[in-house]
């Protein structure tokens, strides 16, 4: 293994021993669907551990906190919930999901609202910081692992690279866009903006590729 880059950040969503070559595959192999639903667990589990933090938390889980105080459901079935109509923004846009979008929807809400409960809740600020960067590399991590299954991208993933096919809109500005609207709408729901969102904002692209590249070592590493 090639230490000296273990920490370099990886530039694309690599390919692995256990990458579906189809993303549409409903039979891929047992590793595939292994690491797949290991990544969507870790990274519901990185969601909750931000929300127990009470910092803030990401723009999507700002806007299922909204609905949540509005609905009165838990965070998790509000996260289904918004995974569900984000799917139908698939519709005119012509995306068509795979089973990792599908079992994106419902293990991550699901983690959230299984781990939420036994996470501790720090009264001390620098606590409460440590927690939410803990939480921001757990998601970070389950990102690594469950890009690289490759069988279709997350609901909100999905929507995002589909706007920018069909408009062409460099794809940083789609996301920048769509993570404000979000947040916006989410914040006047009821959701928990802060210092939290911030650090989640600055740090989750760049941790993400760095997992993305450790994943990869590790993969050479037992090749």
């Amino acid at each position: 293994m090639d230490w000296n880059n273990l920490l370099k950040p990886a530039k694309k969503v690599p390919s692995t021993n256990w990458s579906s070559s189809d993303p549409m595959s409903l039979k891929p192999k047992i590793s595939t669907m292994i690491i797949l639903i290991l990544g969507l667990w870790i990274f519901g589990t990185g969601d909750a551990i931000i929300v127990a933090a009470g910092l803030g938390v990401a723009p999507w889980t700002v806007l299922a906190q909204g609905i949540s105080e509005q609905i009165n459901w838990t965070l998790g079935q509000t996260t289904f919930l918004v995974s569900v109509i984000v799917l139908f923004l698939w519709i005119p846009i012509k995306e068509r999901p795979g089973l990792g979008t599908i079992l994106n929807a419902i293990l991550i809400a699901l983690a959230i609202d299984v781990m939420l409960p036994y996470l501790p809740t720090p009264d001390i600020y620098f606590l409460q910081i440590l927690q939410v960067l803990i939480g921001t590399i757990f998601v970070g991590i389950g990102s690594g692992l469950y890009l690289t299954a490759n069988l279709g991208p997350g609901p909100r993933d999905g929507w995002m690279t589909g706007i920018q096919r069909i408009t062409n809109v460099p794809i940083a500005k789609v996301r920048a866009s769509i993570e404000i609207i979000v947040l916006l709408l989410g914040y006047y729901l009821g959701g928990t903006v802060g210092l939290g969102t911030v650090i989640f904002a600055l740090f989750i692209g760049h941790i993400v590729a760095i997992c993305l590249q450790i994943t990869k070592k590790i993969d050479e590493f037992f090749s």
